[in-house]
């Protein structure tokens, strides 16, 4: 029984419990609206883009690092795959050229965040706010500010279709999960995550290639985003710089609700996945309710500052014992 007593679960055992809470809340306010199983699997298709997201920046922020330009890599990954001479290849070859230009944009634009930081020595704050902005900027002139119109029909049906009932998406969502738990929780590459977040310093004298290391989380990160980018292409059928605006937010809050540490050298995917749900629903009760965006935007800010109080209170106990 000892590992019912494991703090990590006890945290995720709370959450599941929040999120039970909140299908009651929707069940209570919206009744056969929100209990629909149509609407259940809304809640998850909207969760899918930005729980792909949160997977990479989980692993960033627990080496307590940051990534604001999540967002803006996504968009910049979504405008460069979805050009007219992206898309006359991809229909004269095939469609998964558009999936590959995304991902390789994502991990580039990640790369080079990671770069910066681990070996430049940028602050993450400041290199990841200038790719957000050098990224956004980029995808505009790409596109010329417009929304570019996807038309190849083997990309549209296969990653916005249906395989077995589910949402491609989803399913995607689901794999990415999968994988970053077992790449965080189950290799070498993970315990050094751990071990970089929790002192570089003590890392290094281990022997852990801290700045090698670092620059790859950046890259993973990218490749999260453009991965993200794929997706959202395939369910808007566009690519447009205005994708992700403020992902980085609805990011970063499902990450630190999941019990990932600010402070770093405690990660969770699974409790990333859960706080991404956990958004998703209380966004989907709050429009099957009418709520306006002012109201949403709100009660996820408190969210956040009432994880970031439970995480400070947590980390106050670990110093004691």
């Amino acid at each position: 029984m000892r590992w019912l007593l494991d703090a990590g679960l006890r945290r995720n055992m709370g959450l599941i419990l929040a999120l039970i809470l909140l299908g009651a809340v929707g069940v209570f306010t919206a009744g056969d609206r929100f209990a629909d199983s149509n609407n259940m699997m809304t809640i998850v298709r909207l969760a899918a883009v930005t729980g792909v997201v949160s997977i990479g920046a989980t692993f960033v922020i627990t080496i307590a690092g940051i990534d604001l330009s999540v967002g803006a890599i996504l968009a910049l990954s979504a405008v460069w795959a979805s050009t007219l001479s992206g898309q006359v290849f991809a229909e004269n070859t095939h469609w998964i050229f558009m999936v590959f230009t995304a991902m390789l944009i994502g991990t580039l634009a990640g790369l080079v965040n990671g770069i910066l930081i681990a070996y430049g020595k940028v602050v993450a704050f400041i290199t990841t706010l200038a790719m957000m902005a050098a990224a956004r900027g980029l995808a505009e002139i790409i596109s010329d500010k417009k929304t570019q119109i996807i038309t190849v029909d083997g990309f549209l049906e296969t990653i916005g279709g249906d395989l077995l009932g589910i949402p491609v998406i989803v399913l995607i969502f689901i794999a990415v999960s999968l994988g970053g738990w077992v790449l965080l929780n189950r290799t070498t590459f993970g315990r050094r995550t751990f071990a970089i977040g929790g002192n570089p310093e003590a890392a290094r004298l281990a022997g852990v290639k801290v700045e090698r290391h670092t620059m790859m989380i950046y890259a993973l990160a990218g490749l999260c985003a453009g991965i993200g980018a794929v997706m959202l292409m395939a369910r808007t059928t566009t690519g447009s710089a205005t994708h992700g605006t403020g992902l980085e937010l609805d990011v970063i809050a499902a990450v630190v609700i999941g019990g990932t540490l600010l402070t770093g050298g405690r990660g969770s995917i699974f409790g990333t996945v859960l706080g991404v749900l956990i958004f998703s629903t209380l966004t989907n009760i709050f429009t099957l309710n009418n709520l306006s965006l002012s109201v949403q935007l709100v009660a996820k800010g408190a969210i956040i500052v009432i994880a970031v109080l439970i995480q400070r209170q947590l980390a106050a106990r670990q110093s004691r014992t």
